[in-house]
């Protein structure tokens, strides 16, 4: 566990939240710090709903702890995190003793989307901590019970889950192999489950979960009835949950989409699968209940998500821990087989040589190709930085392989990945972070306006109020564009030689006079323009925008 918290934490503190997630949950959490409204989470003026907020709660939270926001955005995914692997190692050494447990961990620890989401300030970890709960607790009360307490503790997690996500719910699906496992009267059941008054405690359990945070709303809601307060609860309840799941707008994928994820996601632990499926396919001949629940769970839940139109890597992420536990029993002995050692060390040489190459390349001979990429990550004068990075990457990977070699290539890989997530964590993250940083641009505007002017955001992104220290104004994010140009331009006729906006250059035609704007630069791909009410065009004064007259994402939340 002290390498583990090593390896997640390295790097924390030492960047701000980069798009396209991060931003948006860190500003939800800065605005309930602010406003000490934990229970109605808000993006600028409007109400956000796409999510529940316990994650922005537990990051506000974090802040008032630590008071510190580089720390606290990433707080929640570390601890988490820790909390997974000493679950999936605790479960590991009740089923199959401590060195199942150790290796389910490891195995854990070393997948490149665990890690990877481990050092990212979004909902993701802290999801799938809720849920291997859950799916610990009921485990424990299916497979080594009865234990009254695990099963309640596992429905409250559930309830969690809810109301960090949603889905927590699906733990429960864990019921449908054990109730066809205890029919077929498979080994390894818990001889009793409890009675009535067991199965209604978790009931209970997972409704207090929900109402710590439906009946505050609701209570709210009531007291403050609004169409805004009715039409945030229509949302979150029906539009964010059924409606997304049957009819989604976006992240459109493949049938087949989760079986790429899970062939490079969760490298390296699926190259053991050639070792894995045989097996578990002889454990549950063998009528093994402690893996049937466990992978009939995981290949449910990837199930459900594979029916969806919508599919993202990160949905099936809570299905990770629970392969990683019914993999411990198993990696020693695979990792000693000869083809699982040339696996390995051909998997080292595939991420070393190129990334070394890659390396060497850029920083003497720079292509097209990488000057591109470079100049797309904004990274300046720090582009020889990362090349550097990429070199002493590939260098030190080869040092493991050269090493370890064939014998020792588990620790090979560990040692290897274990290099590859501290470089991340403190030189790669840090620098990408910097390079993309709204600070330049927040520094060029507070020169412009100086410290006693107002400043207003117009077709914003949810990085750059963060990166303000003053209030700023804002007239909505979900809000279409067309009509916070109007409301700034009203706001501005209020007090015009104190009152600026910062606006998205694509917004400004035809009512705002190019001529007359100061140049902000370019951040993040975007054309920043600074002016006063001497730009707005007579036409348009009194905020009389034409709908269609300027590029419109009306109503559309482009980062969902």
């Amino acid at each position: 566990m002290l390498g583990s918290l090593l390896l997640l934490a390295a790097g924390i503190g030492m960047r701000t939240p980069t798009p396209s997630d991060e931003p948006r949950f860190a500003l939800v959490a800065h605005q309930m710090a602010a406003s000490g409204n934990w229970l109605i989470p808000h993006r600028g003026t409007d109400w956000y709903s796409d999510k529940p907020p316990t994650f922005m709660s537990m990051q506000a939270a974090s802040h008032a702890l630590t008071g510190n926001w580089e720390i606290a955005f990433l707080l929640p995914s570390l601890l988490c995190s820790l909390g997974t692997l000493w679950l999936v190692y605790d479960l590991g050494r009740r089923l199959w003793g401590h060195r199942a447990g150790m290796w389910g961990a490891l195995g854990l620890l070393c997948t490149v989307q665990f890690v990877f989401q481990a050092k990212r300030g979004q909902i993701d970890p802290t999801v799938t901590f809720f849920v291997t709960l859950a799916n610990a607790g009921l485990l424990r009360h299916f497979l080594l019970g009865p234990d009254r307490r695990a099963f309640w503790v596992g429905c409250f997690a559930a309830g969690l889950g809810v109301i960090t996500k949603g889905v927590g719910v699906l733990a429960f699906l864990m019921v449908v192999p054990w109730l066809f496992a205890r029919h077929r009267a498979w080994q390894g059941l818990s001889p009793s489950t409890g009675g009535v008054a067991t199965w209604l405690g978790g009931v209970v359990a997972f409704i207090a979960a929900l109402a710590l945070w439906l009946v505050p709303l609701l209570l709210y809601v009531h007291a403050h009835d609004s169409a805004e307060a009715r039409a945030y609860i229509s949302d979150i309840f029906v539009n964010q949950t059924v409606h997304r799941y049957v009819h989604p707008w976006n992240s459109f994928q493949p049938p087949w989409f989760y079986i790429e994820v899970i062939f490079t996601s969760w490298l390296p632990l699926s190259l053991a699968l050639p070792g894995l499926l045989p097996a578990w396919r002889q454990r549950l001949r063998e009528r093994d209940a402690r893996f049937l629940l466990p992978l009939a769970w995981s290949v449910l839940l990837i199930v459900f998500f594979s029916i969806t139109r919508a599919k993202r890597d990160v949905y099936i992420m809570p299905a990770l821990p629970l392969l990683a536990l019914c993999a411990g029993p198993f990696l020693r002995d695979i990792l000693q087989r000869r083809w699982a050692q040339w696996t390995a060390l051909v998997f080292l040489l595939a991420l070393a040589l190129p990334t070394l190459a890659l390396g060497l390349q850029a920083l003497w001979h720079p292509s097209a190709w990488t000057m591109r990429f470079a100049q797309a990550r904004q990274l300046g004068d720090q582009t020889n930085a990362l090349w550097i990075m990429f070199i002493v990457l590939g260098a030190w990977i080869l040092v493991c392989v050269a090493a370890f070699r064939l014998r020792r290539a588990g620790l090979a890989v560990l040692t290897s990945l274990a290099g590859v997530w501290l470089l991340w964590g403190l030189w790669a993250a840090p620098l990408l972070a910097r390079a993309s940083s709204q600070a330049p641009l927040v520094q060029r505007v507070e020169q412009t306006i100086g410290p006693h002017a107002e400043l207003a955001l117009v077709a914003w992104k949810e990085e750059l109020p963060l990166a303000f220290e003053r209030p700023t104004i804002d007239f909505g994010f979900v809000t279409p564009w067309h009509q916070q140009l109007a409301d700034s331009i009203r706001w501005q006729e209020q007090a015009p030689a104190d009152r600026w906006v910062l606006i998205l250059a694509d917004v400004m035609a035809p009512c705002i006079n190019q001529d007359a704007t100061i140049d902000m630069g370019i951040t993040s791909g975007r054309d920043w323009r600074l002016y006063r009410l001497d730009a707005v065009a007579p036409a348009c004064r009194g905020g009389v925008v034409p709908v269609g007259a300027v590029e419109d994402w009306g109503g559309v939340d482009k980062h969902r």
